[in-house]
This record gives C-alpha cells, sequence and structure tokens, in this order.
C-alpha cells in the first residue's frame, strides 16, 4: 500500500506541476470552448485573480506531491480546485471527465492514507 500511495502521489503531483507549468508558462495553446463552458471561462478571465490563485495554489500542491512534503496540507489546499474541476468536467465540459475523476479519486485516496494527520482536524 505505501508502494501505491507513493506512485499516486508523483503522479498527482506531476499533472498538477505540469497544469500549472503549461498555464504560467503558455507552453499549450487555450483548448477552444463553446457555448456555457465558453461563458464560464471568460468569467474567470474576467476575475482576474481566480486563476493565476489557482494555478499558485496547484504548483505549490504539485512540488509537495513530488516531494513528500506536507502532503497533509497540500490535500487539503488542493481539495477545493479538484472538486471545482471535477464539477466543470462533470457539468459544461464531460471531455475532460476521466482525468478529473481520476485527479479526484486519488485525492480521496491519499486523503484515506494519511487520515491519522487528519483526526485532530474534526476533534471538537
Amino acid at each position: 500500500m505505501k508502494i501505491a500511495t507513493i506512485i499516486i502521489r508523483t503522479l498527482i503531483g506531476l499533472l498538477l506541476l505540469f497544469a500549472s507549468i503549461s498555464y504560467f508558462f503558455h507552453l499549450m495553446p487555450e483548448p477552444e470552448s463553446t457555448g456555457n463552458f465558453k461563458a464560464f471561462n471568460v468569467g474567470l478571465v474576467a476575475a482576474t485573480y481566480i486563476m493565476p490563485m489557482a494555478k499558485t495554489v496547484e504548483l505549490l500542491c504539485g512540488l509537495s506531491f513530488v516531494a513528500g512534503k506536507y502532503v497533509t496540507l497540500a490535500n487539503i489546499l488542493i481539495m477545493p480546485i479538484t472538486i471545482n474541476i471535477l464539477f466543470i468536467n462533470f457539468f459544461l465540459a464531460p471531455e475532460g471527465l476521466p482525468i478529473a475523476a481520476l485527479l479526484f479519486l486519488g485525492n480521496v485516496f491519499l486523503i484515506y492514507r494519511y487520515w491519522d494527520n487528519y483526526k485532530s482536524v474534526f476533534t471538537a
């Protein structure tokens, strides 16, 4: 189980690093979007701070996952972004749903594996 944790943590970290570095250095062209997804993207771009903030969190969490340090904190920080990625792909862009679902399931798996670190968060 420890090897599976390392593999999943590293794969998620590399995916987050790739997505954030591609965004900051414009390594990949913007995908064409239509309909409601295009309107949603226009809204995200109009709120000038949201995408850079989300991509910065992705970068920091990706570094944390790859390095294996502060994984518990990185899971807490990246989970809202992961849920949003999942919902955006579920409702607006279903072609990206498999990767979004795998990212979400990987985060849930990591939370399960590091559950002892989260016990104090849920103590009243």
